[in-house]
């Protein structure tokens, strides 16, 4: 049998979030439900932050309200405060994400606040969290380089991790958040957080594409042990505090990588396939997946 690998689908919160034009509830609703039935375990479907710095998410109270859920699916948003997470728990959310950044620089200008205030602020996030019985998974934004001071010292990506799993975090994810990592300097990161975290089941790689690299710094990764990844269909996404930063590593490229590698993930690529066109055309663009267009076009 296959070895599995769980693929987190964030084109509905980290995909959408970047869009400048309002994308409808109805779309977002319809999205997360057409990713739930393709066989995602879980999606990252809303975000319960401030409208003024985030307004695309808006909505996200009338998004949760609104999906099908589907037994066995995390249905995953972020709330980086207690007003976020009391929205997440109104909204019963399977699980609630935090970040912190591990470049002091990112941090202020994402977040107006030092690494350490970042992680004393979700304190109490993290214990409404557990005391609710929800799952808590940390995101370390910049973990490979950052655009105000450039490369991530590794030492400071471990600090974070090990700040995250004090927290009690149950996963943590190094993100890629302006794609410039390599699969060389993706292997040094990831060895290193394995020294604190189990790689198999507690880490998950989140890798944008900016520079072409996020495929090739999946399968370091994937070389290290890792087995969780995330990724965003039609390659939807990108980051409003890192100018040119593009989007996260497309869904369907991922699937197709995997696919060849011989690797399980329960998920239906010819659905995603569908899906990322779809959501390609209520956004008014074309997908940024390679392997999405090359599949639709044999489809056609």
């Amino acid at each position: 049998m296959a070895e599995h690998i769980k693929i987190v689908e964030v084109g509905p919160r980290d995909g959408l979030q970047n869009e400048k034009q309002f994308v409808d509830t109805a779309v977002k609703i319809e999205l997360v439900d057409r990713l739930a039935a393709a066989g995602f375990q879980n999606v990252e479907a809303a975000s319960f932050v401030s409208p003024k710095w985030v307004p695309q998410m808006a909505d996200g109270a009338a998004v949760m309200a609104g999906i099908d859920r589907r037994p066995g699916t995390i249905y995953s948003v972020l709330a980086p405060n207690l007003r976020g997470f009391e929205g997440a728990l109104a909204a019963r959310a399977d699980e609630v994400v935090i970040f912190g950044a591990a470049s002091e620089a990112f941090s202020q200008r994402n977040i107006n606040c030092s690494i350490a205030e970042s992680i004393a602020r979700f304190e109490p996030v993290a214990a409404a969290a557990k005391e609710a019985g929800m799952r808590l998974r940390g995101s370390i934004s910049c973990a490979l380089g950052c655009p105000y001071q450039g490369e991530t010292p590794v030492a400071a990506v471990v600090d974070v991790a090990e700040r995250l799993l004090r927290l009690g975090c149950d996963e943590i994810d190094v993100a890629d958040t302006i794609g410039v990592g390599t699969a060389a300097q993706v292997g040094r990161v990831l060895r290193a957080v394995g020294q604190v975290a189990d790689l198999g089941t507690r880490v998950s790689g989140h890798f944008h594409d900016t520079y072409g690299q996020a495929l090739a710094n999946i399968l370091a990764a994937l070389d290290c042990g890792v087995r969780i990844f995330h990724s965003s269909v039609a390659g939807l996404g990108g980051c409003p505090y890192a100018k040119g930063a593009t989007g996260n590593v497309a869904t369907e490229d991922v699937l197709y990588l995997l696919r060849g590698q011989g690797l399980h993930t329960g998920v239906d690529l010819d659905a995603v396939v569908d899906i990322g066109q779809w959501i390609s055309e209520r956004i008014g663009r074309p997908t940024s997946s390679r392997a999405g267009r090359a599949l639709a076009l044999k489809k056609a």
